[in-house]
Formats: structure tokens, C-alpha cells, sequence
């Protein structure tokens, strides 16, 4: 134990320490929200790894999902890599710092305002924001507290506002940048403590090979293949189906999540895309991966009940699996999940209250609201998102990965494809958006309280009808159909309009020659500043003004 609590308040301090630092950075709006856009490539890429897992993931879904799919959970952390990680950065990072930068936009919110031309589009995702992030927030209290409760036998409530607390401290002090800077520090260690606890783990059990053998004997109690043996520990699992609702949720609903999307706002220039693509999908190989391989062995650590459900419940499965590991690793446990959750934490309340105060109580207040006043409601903004989420929090009773389906189905069900598309698609009309807004969250609602009825029951193509995680997934896939084909039945924005929005991807920089090859010894200058080689003279082949000058004077 004396281990374990040195370890935590040495970590809380370097928390609370850098917080400190960053607060003389954070004297402007833009650096307070943003970082100035101007964070690194190491820097961004662990604030989006880290915001992107938490206790939710290691202490829930890879409980949960890990016994009812076995090691075929896996392919939940190789789609959280692939999809959630590479594509979306792949994809959006260079075009969503380029418009965003261009429009002027700190926030989602005020995103959809200027690249659709509606201030009621922006006041009311920022409401969609503030409401919708409070249960994925209690769902990330409830996976670090029941940890807690294990390791320290601290009550619940304790742990949930300890944590509260200290999160505040360093995001109302430093802002993004304290965010960001904690995010690196907080993913060093759960990379590490990761692999330490995978490998601990599995060799309690005799290693991976003996573990993987004592799968394949417990038969499989799901009703489609019953009785059959080994289906825990096969390729596909028992129940590929709802598998693949889970691959969809958690991979690509990251696409349509304001806390993930905005980490693309801050990046510094072209450089830090490419390495930020590299270091966030190894990131996440390693961190889902790890979590979800690590949770399909759960059936072998905890004893079903009559009913084949763990006997604590899916949230207590992990905790089990670790509370036999010595005390050194427990620490490093205990630091890995708590890092996790506070990097998520700071990111969603950061997001959460720029909205409120950037995009409702500032135009309200037309102007009256100066520089200073503005991060002084934004850091009010913070600990009361944080003292909401505590109340939501306090029941323990709400499962992990249900408070998590509902916000990310809720959120990305009406903001993925309208952004998606408002990158890429001229064509994407105002009143598309509204529609995917509405189908996001209406499905949402009353799926929430047909559900709390006991009115959802069996399956639909195989997927389990009354399942928040496959709702999700059902939201995002059908707001990727809905939106192009309203678009094309509904007026189009003015072309002038459009063709302003969409000039940033026109315009010509000059970038050095790693980033792109030039037709002949053309000059180019220093990227720093280009966050974007969009149409650059390099990279299409042309000489650029300045090579032509330079020809000129070798004539002469």
C-alpha cells in the first residue's frame, strides 16, 4: 500500500504541477482553448489517444465485451486503430485544421455556424454538447472509482469527487495546453502499463498459450451456437453480429465526437500530420488492443451465475482479473487507469465549456463579454460541468458501457456526417443537417426511454435490439445515408457562399522538399507557418514565382 500511494501522489502532482506551468500560457481565449493552435506532433497525437481511452474502455468495455465475445474482442482494438485512429486522421486532420483555422472557429458548434450559415445550428449542437457529454463523463467516474474501491476500499463517493477535484485544478489553471502536456505524460504511462499488466496477467495463468487452452474449454452459453465448445477463444467469437456494433461505435464514432475532432484544430503544420498519424495508430494499437485482448480472458478469472453473467457484474471483471497482481504492479494499475480517465475527463470538460461560453453565453451577451471575462466563465463553465457529472456519477448502479452508448450514439448519430461531409462536399445543405441532428438525437431519446419501459426486446439482422452500443452504431451508419440524399432534395447554400467556405483548400503555399517533390530546382520556403500543401506550386508540378525570378536573374 505505502507503494501504491506514492506512486499516486507523485503522478497527481506532476498533474497539478504542470497545471501550474501552463497558466501563464493561458491568458487568451485561443491559447486557452486551442493551445494557440500550435501544439506538436508527439503532443496532439497522445491528447487524441488518450482522450479517446479511459476507464471506460479498460475498466467496462473490455470487461464487458470481453466475456461476452472472448479473445474475438480483440478486433474492437485493431477497428479502434484502423478505423478511429489512421483513417481518422488520415481522412479529416489536414482538412480540419485547414477550415477550421480558415472560418475561425474554436468549436464544433460554431464550425457547423460558419461553414453552414445558421447561429441556431450553433447554439443548439452546443447544447446537443453540454448535455450529451455528461454521461460518457459519469461513465469514465464509474470505471476509475470501482478500481478504487478495490484497491483502496475507499468509498465510492470519495473517489469520484477526489478525482473530480483534481481534474479541475489543472484544466481551470492551464487550459488546453495543461490538457495536452498531461495527456503526454498520462499516455507514456499507459503504454507501459499496459503491456506490464497484459503480460502479468495471462502469466498468472500459466501464460498465454495455458490461458488460451482453459478458453476453448468453456462452452459457449450464447443461444445461437449454444453448448458449442471454444467458441471464446476462435477467430470470430460466438457472436460476430454484435461484435461488429461495437467496432463501429467505438471506431467510428470518434469521427463525430467534439473532443476527439477538435485535437485537429490545434495541429501545427504538416509535419505534425504525418507524424501524428503515425504515433496515435500505434498508440491505439497498443492501448485497445491491449485492453480488449486483455478483457477476452475474463470468463477464466470470474465465475458466472445462473444466468452465465459474472457474479459482481461486467464492471467488477477487470478489477478481479488484477487484484492478485503484486503491489507494484497494482500501482502502476491504479496510476494506468487513472491517467486514462483524467486525460479523457480534462478533454471533455474543456470541450464541454468552451461550448457553453463560447457558443451561447457570448453572443448572448453581445459583446460585453471581453478577453478576460470570457476565460473567467469559461474555467466557471468547467467546475460546473464537473459538478454535474458527479451527480450523474454517484449512482454506481448505471453500466459503464451503457452511459458511454447512449452519449457517443447521442453525439456522433448528429454530428459525424454533417462534418464529415461539410469538409469534403459543397453540395451539403443546411437543412441536412438539421435532419441528422434530429434523427441522432430523437432515435437516442426514445430508444433511452422505451428501454427504461422494459418495451426492447429481441434481435434485428442478428444485432440485439435493446443494445445502447449497437443504437449507436446504428445512428452514425444511417446519418452517413441520411445527410447526401436530404442534401440533394433540399436548397443548396449560394455558390459564392460556398466558394469562399471552400477557398482555403485553394490557396497556394510553399512547402519544403520532403513534403512534396518539385518539377525542377524550384525555391521553397519554410512550411512552419502552411498548416496545409493543399494545391501548393511544389506539389503540382509548377514552378512557383519565386523560381521564376531566380531563372530570370541567372539569364542575366
Amino acid at each position: 500500500m505505502p507503494i501504491i500511494i506514492t506512486i499516486l501522489v507523485l503522478y497527481i502532482a506532476v498533474a497539478v504541477g504542470i497545471g501550474i506551468y501552463c497558466n501563464r500560457k493561458a491568458n487568451t481565449v485561443n491559447e486557452y482553448v486551442l493551445g494557440g493552435r500550435s501544439v506538436g506532433p508527439w503532443i496532439t497525437a497522445f491528447a487524441y489517444g488518450t482522450s479517446y481511452f479511459s476507464a471506460v474502455i479498460f475498466v467496462g468495455y473490455a470487461g464487458k465485451f470481453g466475456w461476452n465475445f472472448g479473445v474475438s474482442s480483440t478486433w474492437v482494438g485493431i477497428g479502434n486503430c484502423l478505423i478511429g485512429s489512421l483513417m481518422a486522421w488520415a481522412l479529416m486532420g489536414r482538412r480540419t485544421r485547414v477550415m477550421s483555422k480558415h472560418l475561425e472557429s474554436a468549436t464544433m458548434p460554431e464550425f457547423f455556424e460558419k461553414r453552414y450559415l445558421s447561429k441556431a445550428l450553433k447554439v443548439v449542437a452546443a447544447i446537443i454538447v453540454f448535455i450529451f457529454l455528461i454521461p460518457y463523463t459519469a461513465s469514465v467516474y464509474n470505471g476509475l472509482s470501482r478500481l478504487f474501491e478495490m484497491v483502496f476500499q475507499i468509498d465510492y463517493a470519495v473517489c469520484v469527487i477526489a478525482m473530480a477535484v483534481v481534474t479541475a485544478v489543472y484544466v481551470i489553471l492551464g487550459g488546453y495546453k495543461a490538457t495536452a502536456y498531461n495527456d503526454f505524460v498520462q499516455g507514456i504511462i499507459m503504454l507501459v502499463g499496459i503491456a506490464a499488466v497484459v503480460i502479468a496477467t495471462l502469466n498468472s495463468k500459466g501464460g498465454f498459450y495455458e490461458a488460451l487452452n482453459q478458453m476453448s474449454q468453456i462452452p459457449n452459453d450464447k443461444g445461437v451456437l449454444a453448448g458449442m465448445q471454444g467458441a471464446y477463444a476462435s477467430f470470430f467469437g460466438p457472436d460476430p453480429i454484435n461484435l461488429l456494433g461495437v467496432v463501429i461505435l467505438t471506431s467510428l464514432g470518434t469521427w463525430g465526437l467534439p473532443q476527439m475532432v477538435t485535437k485537429f484544430y490545434t495541429i501545427k503544420n504538416e509535419r505534425s500530420i504525418k507524424s501524428g498519424t503515425i504515433v496515435s495508430t500505434i498508440f491505439a494499437f497498443v492501448v485497445a488492443g491491449g485492453c480488449y485482448f486483455l478483457g477476452g480472458f475474463g470468463r477464466i478469472f470470474v465465475e458466472p451465475d445462473a444466468n452465465g453473467n459474472p457474479v459482481s457484474g461486467f464492471d467488477s471483471i477487470i478489477p478481479t482479473m488484477l487484484e492478485k497482481l503484486p503491489d507494484l504492479l497494482i500501482g502502476i494499475v491504479v496510476v494506468l487507469v487513472l491517467s486514462a480517465s483524467m486525460s479523457t475527463l480534462s478533454s471533455l470538460v474543456l470541450t464541454s465549456s468552451s461550448s457553453i461560453t463560447l457558443d451561447l453565453i457570448k453572443p448572448i451577451m453581445k459583446g460585453k463579454l471581453d478577453e478576460k471575462k470570457q476565460l473567467i466563465v469559461l474555467r466557471v463553465f468547467v467546475a460546473v460541468f464537473l459538478v454535474i457529472s458527479v451527480v450523474i456519477a454517484l449512482n454506481k448502479n448505471a453500466l459503464i458501457s451503457d452511459l458511454m452508448g447512449y452519449s457517443w450514439g447521442a453525439l456522433a448519430g448528429a454530428f459525424l456526417a454533417p462534418f464529415l461531409y461539410g469538409l469534403f462536399w459543397k453540395k451539403t445543405t443546411r437543412t441536412s443537417v438539421w435532419v441528422s441532428f434530429a434523427f441522432g438525437i430523437g432515435v437516442t431519446v426514445l430508444h433511452l426511454i422505451l428501454g427504461s419501459m422494459g418495451m426492447l426486446s429481441g434481435t434485428f439482422l442478428g444485432f440485439t435490439v435493446a443494445s445502447p452500443v449497437n443504437l449507436g452504431a446504428f445512428t452514425m451508419v444511417c446519418s452517413l445515408i441520411i445527410v447526401p440524399v436530404v442534401s440533394l432534395i433540399t436548397p443548396k447554400l449560394k455558390k459564392a457562399d460556398t466558394d469562399r467556405i471552400f477557398s482555403c483548400y485553394d490557396k497556394r503555399v510553399v512547402v519544403q522538399q520532403r513534403e512534396a517533390i518539385t518539377a525542377g530546382n524550384d525555391v521553397v520556403g519554410n512550411d512552419e507557418e502552411a498548416p496545409a500543401k493543399s494545391v501548393s506550386s511544389a506539389a503540382s508540378g509548377k514552378p512557383s514565382n519565386s523560381g521564376k525570378k531566380n531563372k530570370k536573374k541567372k539569364k542575366k
